[in-house]
């Protein structure tokens, strides 16, 4: 049985068949004030045009070449993928004690607007893509320390730890966000160990987060950052104002069933079902979101609230 037929004997969201992909890795940008090129993968379908984009942002540590199950489906569904690869993936390598460390958070949202700003170049990296691209449709799109990042480019902001202060990094060529296992509140909520080592998490803002973004959160992530345990990760949709999806996740861990890559060592919890289900309710909702066709949306929230054997639930305001 196949991943997606799997999800279909729980959850009946119907998509199209997939469609060939061309994937071009890496194509280098220039990153001035980095210390290092950006090097970026582009995914994209081979045929169709006026194609919506998802910028993508991995998780710490990982690189453009993670996140496997969500970027060829997307691509194989009609969306051009961008996934940067940024400065603390261990490809980089950066050594302890790096100066640029306190600000990671920080040259990662630099690297989502250098993409961007340079879609004219990506695109003419992959064959046949020059001019297919739809700008009025972009997405920010990331997983854990990605999907903080992502974050910001719809309004999040953070309390630097070397300047003190927050900045509105919003971009508003971003129309729409999923947010996939996601920090949330600083403060008094974070646990020793969090404090100490990712100062970004300190003071998140989501007062200003108002474009529209689903939120994925699984209620067994018990990550060692907070002291509310899996219910602090459904904070960016409880805190930003605006038009917000949530997606809890019944028996999901960080992984979310596997969304990091196709290998069971990459996560804990592995669930081809659970991936399914994501990949199927993120496509319908960017395509929702982004104004391209409501009915998979809907009935996508039909289907996981009337489905037999849930695998979770989907709640919006």
């Amino acid at each position: 049985m196949t991943t997606s037929d799997a999800a279909a004997t729980h959850v009946a969201i119907t998509v199209p068949a997939p469609t060939p992909v061309v994937s071009v890795k890496p194509v280098v940008l220039d990153a001035p004030g980095r210390g290092e090129d950006l090097r970026v993968r582009i995914s994209a379908p081979t045929t169709g045009d006026q194609l919506p984009v998802i910028v993508f942002s991995h998780g710490f540590g990982s690189s453009l070449n993670g996140y496997g199950p969500l970027a060829d489906f997307w691509a194989a569904h009609g969306f051009v993928v961008i996934q940067p690869t940024h400065l603390d993936s261990r490809t980089v390598g950066l050594p302890h004690g790096d100066p640029r460390t306190p600000r990671l958070w920080r040259f990662r949202v630099q690297d989502m607007k250098n993409i961007l700003d340079q879609l004219d170049l990506l695109a003419a990296a992959v064959p046949g893509l020059g001019g297919r691209l739809d700008r009025s449709r972009i997405a920010a799109a990331g997983h854990s320390f990605g999907g903080q990042t992502a974050g910001n480019l719809l309004g999040l902001r953070v309390l630097d730890p070397v300047s003190k202060k927050t900045e509105d990094l919003s971009d508003s060529r971003i129309k729409a966000g999923v947010l996939l296992a996601t920090a949330g509140r600083g403060g008094a909520d974070l646990t020793p160990f969090a404090a100490e080592n990712l100062p970004w998490l300190k003071g998140p803002d989501f007062a200003h987060m108002t474009t529209q973004t689903l939120v994925i959160a699984g209620d067994k992530d018990e990550l060692p950052l907070s002291v509310r345990g899996p219910e602090w990760l459904t904070d960016p949709y409880h805190l930003s104002p605006g038009r917000k999806s949530l997606l809890t996740l019944f028996g999901a861990e960080h992984s979310l069933g596997g969304i990091t890559g196709y290998e069971a060592g990459e996560t804990t919890d592995e669930n081809p079902e659970r991936v399914a289900l994501i990949q199927r309710v993120t496509w319908a909702y960017l395509r929702h979101a982004l104004g391209i066709d409501d009915t998979g949306w809907r009935a996508a929230q039909t289907a996981v609230s009337e489905s037999v054997a849930p695998m979770g639930r989907i709640e919006s305001k």
